[in-house]
């Protein structure tokens, strides 16, 4: 069982199983693939969908700014950065909206240490964000928002205590534990210690991770939409554009745990359980985020 779980009342001879034990199955007129990390780890958020129109499209944008993330653990009293804009937009926005910074984040300032962040839950693009790669996924950083720590093994941690620091929780925690070279440690510090992780652990063990050679495509985060808010849960539907014409959308449920918001695990290990990825036809109803 990986991460992403496959529908249990699947047809088996749908599947088609490869050398490295990944599986590639067909429901519905569509291909939903996860890129398996060994056979049984998976790297997150990328999907293989095949036909279907009126699937959303738009111009990439310009090449986005890497910067580097602190180190050291945040130090000092709480800080309040300029709060993420959240009033609805007053026009569709096209493509996959991005930001650029005015300066880049701070060591050991916002995120986790943020003071009175923003309760909102985001409607619009949260602003001065940078994206930077985690191997070949962009994922975002925010000086409000977080991470606002790094560790010396480069998982990234201490995230506001709101929806959007929640919503940037998850797409950083996701975008890192796709990295083969962090997965066990993401897996170990970044998700709540529950029946699920250790069922994780023990795959992962058994099977080191590894990039898969075989991927056929470089998925990146086009969106997000926050299903539910309680201060300590937060469920966000993340969209991930695999092309100009493949998107697909799974709900990851975050937990505000020991001071941080944390992945959860089903109890087999994964993500979303029986729950496959959804298919979108449109980005309607999300709020448009990704660095490419």
């Amino acid at each position: 069982m990986g991460l992403f779980s496959r529908d249990p009342d699947a047809d088996s001879g749908d599947a088609d199983t490869g050398s490295d034990g990944s599986a590639i199955w067909q429901e519905r007129g569509f291909v939903a693939s996860a890129i398996v990390i060994g056979a049984v780890l998976v790297c997150l958020l990328v999907w293989v969908f095949a036909g279907g129109d009126n699937t959303p499209t738009g111009q990439a944008s310009p090449n986005p700014t890497a910067t580097a993330l602190p180190t050291e653990q945040p130090t000092g009293e709480p800080t309040d950065p300029p709060a993420t804009p959240t009033e609805e937009p007053t026009t569709e926005p096209t493509g996959t909206a991005t930001t650029r910074p005015t300066t880049r984040p701070k060591p050991g300032v916002g995120g986790c240490k943020t003071k009175n962040p923003d309760q909102r839950r985001p409607k619009t693009t949260p602003t001065a964000v940078t994206w930077e790669f985690e191997a070949d996924m962009l994922i975002p950083l925010q000086q409000e928002a977080g991470p606002a720590v790094m560790s010396s093994a480069g998982v990234r941690s201490c995230f506001a205590h709101s929806p959007t620091g929640a919503v940037v929780a998850a797409m950083v925690t996701l975008g890192q534990i796709r990295n083969p070279d962090l997965t066990m440690t993401v897996l170990q510090e970044r998700f709540v210690a529950n029946q699920g992780r250790k069922v994780a652990l023990a795959e992962g063990r058994a099977t080191p991770p590894t990039q898969n050679p075989e991927t056929p495509q470089m998925a990146q985060f086009t969106g997000f939409k926050v299903l539910d808010y309680l201060p300590d849960r937060a469920i966000i539907a993340v969209a991930v554009r695999l092309d100009d014409a493949k998107v697909a959308s799974l709900p990851v449920t975050m937990a505000w745990a020991d001071g941080d918001w944390k992945g959860v695990l089903q109890t087999d290990g994964s993500f979303n359980g029986e729950a496959e990825p959804d298919v979108l036809q449109s980005l309607d109803g999300y709020v448009r985020f990704g660095g490419a």
